[in-house]
């Protein structure tokens, strides 16, 4: 049996705003999924989106709250 923490994955992606990596982690057991998640660095508001496939990461895209 999976457990929650079989479907977090990590995902590494530049911030919109200030341009640096930043790592995150990503629940897999949703398939599809939008939030707001702030910049560890900047702390400005991105907008992430997760594609999941049977509990694997897929991708992730990033972009900036006014886009």
């Amino acid at each position: 049996m999976r457990t929650e923490v079989d479907f977090l994955q990590t995902a590494e992606l530049d911030c919109p705003y200030c341009g640096e990596t930043i790592t995150l982690e990503v629940d897999c057991s949703v398939s599809r999924q939008e939030y707001i998640e702030d910049c560890q660095v900047c702390c400005r508001p991105m907008v992430l989106g997760a594609v999941a496939e049977q509990g694997v990461l897929v991708s992730v895209t990033v972009r900036t709250e006014d886009d």
